[in-house]
């Protein structure tokens, strides 16, 4: 076991803006900063000026840019239509600007019209703390009675079918109104879509499918493959969430299979995997320590967290070690191909639940403080444990 470099502690952070301050973020123990310029509208170039503001605030807290999460791919390019050539041009460029700015590992991903998806911000728990979930029969509420999409039906099993009209007649306004707000919303800092792009995107990728919006992924990563080469840059895809098609919107992230497919199409040092447990540990047939195996050497970045499956395919957030995913021996196999590298392999606690005072704060969904810093402090002692263990069994 490599003794002097361990896995790295990172933090999102969505900018000036965000009520977690990066004092704060210094406190909770993450020595690595993972932001974006969120405030730049999609496939527009980032300015350099700009990401020097962003990397002067952070340096000037003690702290490090490691990861851009992210440089949203525009849907032009995922669709390859429009200006999409034009938008590829903005892409390398933001590319080379952030690699002055000493940043070389981007996480992007390449789910159609909508990034991750959830029904209900507030989930109680038994304890009295919030979780995001997934409720399938609610995103059968909002397919069906909210959004009503052409031969939605056909995707659902009967049984859904029937609670979601159930759930539906029984449900206010404000509930309805409520829940297509949580669905259509977009990362934390960007615009949300609305009911009528999201038929019309539908409509676009009823042609496209999987085989060729999984050519057009193929194509982005070839047109930017030399620019990340010039630069250094880790290009880290991050999983589908959930890990399964919704609203008739194919997803190409999901299984090993899929990620295996990705890192072979585009055979390239550059094209590298976020590995996120949440995103991977909802889908009902992935092993995660298996999947890591298979492509953790293209693994450049970690998101960790876990999930509460149920039988329908509905989950909701668990504490970072107390889900259905292993965390253990993801872990452990992280710090196996941490082993064989020089330069750390940066990890950040994705989400976490409201707990303590944050109960009565306005955070962003899955992102406010203490409930990450729970789980990092989580993540790091279990961390440290598998690693000594391992330096006692080889000394």
């Amino acid at each position: 076991m490599n003794k002097q470099v361990g896995l790295q502690e990172t933090w999102r952070w969505f900018g000036p803006n965000d009520e977690v301050s990066l004092q704060s973020i210094r406190q909770a123990g993450a020595k690595g900063i993972v932001s974006a310029l969120h405030q730049i509208p999609h496939g527009d170039l980032w300015p350099l000026d700009e990401l020097k503001k962003r990397a002067g605030l952070i340096a000037a807290a003690g702290l490090e840019w490691k990861i851009v999460e992210s440089i949203p791919v525009h849907e032009k390019i995922k669709t390859r239509t429009g200006n999409y050539q034009k938008l590829l041009d903005n892409y390398r460029q933001s590319l080379t600007n952030v690699a002055a700015c000493g940043v070389q590992t981007v996480c992007y991903n390449f789910m159609p019209v909508l990034d991750w998806t959830r029904t209900k911000l507030d989930y109680r728990l038994d304890d009295g703390s919030k979780a995001l979930r997934f409720d399938l029969t609610d995103l059968a509420v909002f397919d069906l009675y909210i959004l009503r999409r052409n031969g939605a039906e056909a995707d659902y099993p009967d049984s859904i079918l029937e609670a979601a009209e159930a759930k539906f007649r029984s449900s206010s306004h404000e509930w309805l109104n409520a829940l297509s707000d949580i669905v259509l919303m977009g990362v934390p800092g960007e615009a949300s879509t609305t009911p009528e792009s999201l038929l019309e995107n539908i409509e676009i990728y009823k042609d496209i499918g999987h085989e060729v919006l999984r050519e057009n992924l193929f194509y982005f990563l070839e047109s930017v493959m030399d620019t990340c080469a010039r630069n250094n840059i880790s290009m880290t895809i991050h999983p589908d969430d959930p890990p399964f098609d919704i609203l008739g919107l194919p997803r190409i992230a999901s299984r090993k299979e899929d990620l295996i497919r990705i890192i072979n199409g585009v055979d390239h040092p550059s094209n590298g995997i976020c590995f996120c447990t949440g995103s991977l540990g909802a889908g009902k047939e992935n092993d995660l320590p298996d999947i890591l195996k298979a492509v953790g050497a293209r693994v450049y970045f970690a998101h960790l967290r876990n999930v509460h499956k149920e039988p329908d395919g509905s989950f909701y957030e668990a504490t970072h070690l107390g889900g259905d995913v292993d965390m253990y021996k993801v872990v452990k196999e992280l710090i196996y191909i941490q082993s064989g590298r020089e330069e750390p392999l940066p990890f950040r606690p994705d989400h976490g639940h409201q707990i303590l005072d944050d109960l009565n704060k306005q955070t962003f969904p899955g992102y406010s403080a203490i409930g990450r810093l729970k789980g990092l402090a989580e993540l790091r002692g279990l961390a440290m444990g598998i690693q000594r263990s391992e330096e006692l069994i080889t000394s």
